[in-house]
């Protein structure tokens, strides 16, 4: 079986979110299965030059974008036994920046979704399966039905579409859209791409992929419903027969606690040594007093309400009181910028705020940290609370989405649990199990010592999920000809661009 991811970000070329860091770990757990899974992305600026040396210039072609004609190189590169191929066109990717201000957003992932489609060819690499990562690939289904399907080499390749975050979806005016496209007025309709007066790129994959997924089972049903759906909620239920949660896992071989090299001591669940050296050097490094009695709650997190910062923001005074230490590391909105600050000064030596992407000081609050906080508004998986449970720095939550899904309450009746949650998004419900937390930490160590060894001791690689995708993988080749009429519409293809095979 082939398939061919695409993605606007992977690591450890480029990254902005958890989209990167599945589409970085999740295809060698396919190939182990005996997939040949390969990628495909955008070749931004950004891209470490060490990792630009080693690509090889495969070729170059042209791509036609309405009345646009596009240089497109392709560069390739095997790292880590995959093989990555990378999108090259200066005016589109050499920016300082992986995305923009939503200027000409729809036009450099127009591109890119059309050049996926074109490169194949090039390559000689036609996948059973194209694996479409979020709303950036979102007009890869559309297209290849519309326009390529009717071409021999494309009858065969079947299409999957997984949604990270729904509420990011690449919305833009239909003309704009039409005049890259050139797909004709049928497609801009509501059971299409229409959305409320927009054409929404993310809306073309859920209604053209043969499979839709996503990151979390929990997430799969939230979204069906009016408070998570995004105004999408019918179209997902009505797809429900083809959508799926799978839980995402993360790379286990770089968040090991017993070999990483961005801690400055190591440990495991039966010699926890390290984790209190890793607590006293975060403390040294960031500022404050270097105590080891203290619980010490970290975050590492966008800075945005969807993470649950506005919770954050109504009780931290009261957080503070309970004598505690804590560690936030992120970017996002300004407000809870300057609210970081404003408390860094405030509770000098208690607290600190770094305002940055710092990938080494990210492991060390895992490690060193003795919980860590994620009140989300909604999260599709997350999977900071999987890396802090295997650093044995325990969770706490809202129970929501991949939270539901992976972090356990502790239950002090049948011993259960694996980290602290609660159900309602409210401030002082989070500031009770905050409080909770605390107080199993400073007067009951031998429940503490048996949550962190539980929770150290769980699976959280991507096995099991590799298996589920390489099914539904299975249950795509397996059917027939791709179903081409969807909500009584009827796609008629066109005539492919004069640079199509």
């Amino acid at each position: 079986m082939k398939v061919l991811f695409a993605a606007s970000e992977c690591v450890p070329f480029v990254k902005t979110g958890g989209l990167a860091d599945v589409v970085g770990a999740l295809p060698k757990e396919i190939k182990r299965a005996g997939v040949d899974v390969r990628v495909i992305l955008p070749l931004y600026r950004d891209i470490p030059r060490e990792l630009r040396a080693q690509m090889a210039h495969r070729r170059y072609f042209y791509v036609n974008l309405g009345w646009r004609r596009q240089y497109c190189g392709i560069e390739e590169l095997q790292y880590a036994g995959i093989t990555f191929y990378f999108v090259d066109n200066e005016f589109y990717f050499g920016r300082p920046y992986v995305y923009g201000l939503g200027g000409d957003e729809a036009e450099r992932f127009a591109f890119f979704c059309r050049a996926v489609l074109e490169t194949l060819p090039h390559v000689d690499f036609f996948p059973d399966v194209l694996h479409c990562h979020d709303w950036q690939t979102g007009l890869i289904p559309i297209l290849l039905e519309a326009q390529y399907r009717a071409l021999p080499l494309y009858q065969n390749i079947r299409t999957m579409f997984t949604i990270h975050n729904l509420q990011y979806q690449g919305q833009f005016p239909i003309a704009y859209v039409e005049d890259l496209l050139g797909l004709g007025d049928w497609a801009y309709t509501s059971d299409k791409l229409e959305f409320y007066g927009n054409c929404n790129y993310l809306k073309g994959g859920l209604t053209y992929a043969g499979e839709i997924t996503t990151v979390s089972p929990s997430y799969a049903r939230e979204i069906q419903t009016p408070y998570y759906g995004e105004k999408l909620d019918g179209l997902l239920r009505a797809r429900a027969p083809f959508l799926s949660g799978v839980l995402n896992g993360i790379d286990t071989e770089e968040y090991d606690p017993l070999s990483d090299p961005n801690i400055p001591a190591t440990y495991d669940a039966k010699n926890k040594t390290g984790k209190r050296k890793c607590k006293r050097a975060l403390q040294q490094q960031l500022g404050l007093e270097q105590r080891d009695d203290v619980p010490l709650i970290g975050m590492v997190s966008r800075l945005s309400g969807q993470k649950g910062f506005d919770l954050v923001e109504r009780v931290l005074p009261d957080i503070m009181a309970e004598d505690i230490q804590l560690v936030v590391l992120g970017k996002g909105d300004e407000k809870y910028a300057d609210l970081l600050g404003w408390a860094q000064w405030k509770f000098q030596g208690r607290l600190a705020a770094r305002i940055e992407m710092n990938h080494a000081l990210a492991h060390q609050i895992y490690a060193g940290a003795d919980m860590f906080l994620m009140p989300s508004l909604f999260e599709p998986c997350g999977l900071s609370q999987l890396i802090s449970l295997r650093y044995g720095t325990l969770p706490i939550v809202r129970e929501t989405g991949g939270l539901r899904d992976t972090v356990q309450s502790y239950n002090e009746f049948t011993g259960e649990g694996n980290g602290f949650s609660f159900a309602n998004y409210n401030a002082h419900d989070m500031l009770a199990v905050i409080r909770r937390a605390i107080a199993y930490y400073r007067e009951d160590k031998p429940v503490w010592k048996k949550l962190m060894a539980r929770a150290m001791s769980g699976e959280y690689g991507w096995d099991q999920s590799a298996g589920k995708y390489v099914e539904l993988y299975e249950r795509l080749s397996a059917v027939g000809e791709p179903e081409v009429t969807l909500f009584d519409s009827v796609i008629s293809p066109s005539p492919a661009c004069d640079t199509c095979p």
